[in-house]
């Protein structure tokens, strides 16, 4: 009785341990996609206040803002493509590793950007705007040739593949009609003649071989014999 009641609390422990880890499991998984919804409503918040300032100010303050909206509208583009291309194209994982090299330098752009924002001198903001062009240019053109090259390889998947189901669809059509590919009764050998009879002997077996008499059944009615008056 002492061992079945240690293997008995055994498994009690297990169970509670086992529940305890899918607890914390769940808990975490919950915490991830709260933590990506206010990350996802925070980049949307930032990218409208963004948007807004491109329209209502002028000068360095618009071209900054105008900047980084560009930046960050490429680098989230491309990264959402390859992580969706990643999961089924396994070469894309290499480009996905080229891309989170460029991220670091996106990152660092995007917080210069942001602090210049904020600074008074706006004569050697000035100064510096054409460099900034050119780096966001730069960043923004290598992600844009990431994102196109992805998407060009899973159109040419895509159409190869369509190619392939509209050969095979072919055939299975051909099979299904293969009444159409049958010699026709003009190539198919004719069938033996019957041979001749003539009227005399087509006479003769008639008569050999008269016809009987329809039978009766027990439900039909009798017919009643004519009147001979």
């Amino acid at each position: 009785m002492g061992s079945v009641g240690a293997i008995v609390a055994l498994l009690v422990v297990l169970f509670m341990v086992l529940g305890v880890y899918l607890t914390v499991k769940a808990v975490r998984a919950a915490k991830r996609g709260v933590d990506r919804t206010i990350l996802e409503a925070r980049r949307t918040v930032e990218d409208t206040t963004l948007r807004a300032k491109s329209f209502a100010q002028v000068g360095t303050a618009a071209e900054l803002a105008q900047l980084r909206l560009s930046l960050r509208t490429s680098m989230r583009a491309t990264q959402d493509v390859l992580q969706a291309g990643a999961a089924d194209d396994a070469s894309l994982k290499e480009t996905l590793q080229l891309f989170d090299r460029l991220s670091v330098h996106g990152h660092e752009l995007d917080d210069e950007l942001r602090r210049l924002e904020r600074d008074p001198d706006k004569a050697a903001l000035a100064e510096r705007l054409p460099g900034l062009r050119e780096r966001t240019e730069q960043i923004t053109k290598a992600a844009d040739s990431l994102r196109w090259s992805a998407r060009d390889r899973a159109r040419r998947f895509a159409d190869d593949d369509l190619d392939s189901l509209s050969t095979q669809i072919d055939m299975e059509a051909g099979a299904l009609r293969h009444w159409t590919t049958e010699p026709s009764p003009a190539q198919t050998p004719a069938a033996w003649p019957e041979p001749a009879t003539d009227d005399a002997e087509r006479t003769t077996r008639q008569a050999i071989t008269p016809p009987t008499a329809r039978p009766t059944y027990p439900w039909e009615k009798k017919t009643k014999p004519e009147s001979t008056t």
